[in-house]
């Protein structure tokens, strides 16, 4: 009889909650949670009617930078969310600001075009490089709980499986297996290369395929050799550990031995 009771009082409350909603003033600057009530279905409706995700609705001007900022040489913006500061921090927190930085990167790219049509100059371009770093640690981060997640319920880390594989010109590529919506279709007709066969074709390829690779590589050392040759011959008091750690392929001790690098300068007679 006492949960036969109880029960009729909660009913009784949850009535009393939904006549009070219905007389509740709606105003758009507040934002309201999706109350359901069971006894009048067109609740729903009233409630959700002036739903958003901000606290202050601009409609499609959300899209766009504040007025304030338009036509200003900087503005000023905060740093990006490092990995510690998002490691702290629950699911539902990353979920929300996922999608506050999604919304700052759409407003930024939409300045940015903006000013590309106005041929007018984009203020502090560096905002959308700090958004894009903040969701790639959002990413890592849920990488990071994803992966120790199933590595404690099933022993593997959970990721797509990925191996190397040799395409039909005999180079080789990382491939990450994925889910097909049609089957593939394999005919016994179809002829699949072999890495270990010997294929004149194939090998001839790849003879000439690294004689080019080697020949740019080859070019890009002579390249930055010549470069830190003028650089030492223009500013003879250049820091050499600074450049050496810049461009480690270069012999920078064997440079200052030669002419070129000296420049046309009168020695200092101590």
């Amino acid at each position: 009889m006492s949960s036969i009771q109880g029960i009729l009082n909660r009913s009784k409350d949850i009535r009393l909650l939904c006549s009070r909603l219905t007389n509740l003033n709606i105003t758009k600057n507040i934002v309201h949670n999706n109350f359901l009530c069971p006894q009048n279905g067109n609740q729903l409706s009233l409630l959700t009617a002036n739903f958003h995700t901000t606290i202050q609705r601009y409609d499609l001007m959300e899209f766009f930078d504040d007025k304030k900022n338009w036509g200003a040489n900087e503005v000023r913006s905060g740093r990006s969310w490092r990995l510690d500061e998002l490691r702290i921090k629950s699911n539902s927190d990353l979920h929300k600001l996922w999608y506050v930085l999604l919304k700052e990167k759409n407003m930024l790219l939409t300045m940015e075009h903006e000013a590309d049509e106005k041929f007018e100059l984009f203020p502090s371009p560096e905002r959308i490089d700090k958004v894009e770093e903040s969701m790639e640690n959002i990413e890592t981060v849920v990488r990071e709980r994803n992966r120790a997640y199933h590595l404690l319920e099933t022993g593997q880390d959970g990721e797509r499986p990925a191996r190397v594989e040799t395409n039909q010109l005999g180079l080789r590529y990382f491939y990450r297996t994925r889910e097909y919506f049609i089957p593939q279709k394999y005919s016994r007709k179809k002829r699949f290369f072999n890495p270990y066969r010997v294929d004149r074709d194939v090998s001839t390829f790849l003879r000439f395929y690294r004689e080019r690779l080697a020949k740019m590589k080859y070019r890009a050392k002579n390249r930055d050799k010549n470069y830190v040759t003028k650089l030492l011959s223009r500013y003879p008091n250049l820091d050499r550990k600074l450049v050496q750690r810049e461009y480690p392929y270069v012999d920078v001790k064997a440079i200052d031995y030669k002419d070129k690098s000296r420049g046309h300068f009168a020695p200092k007679i101590d």
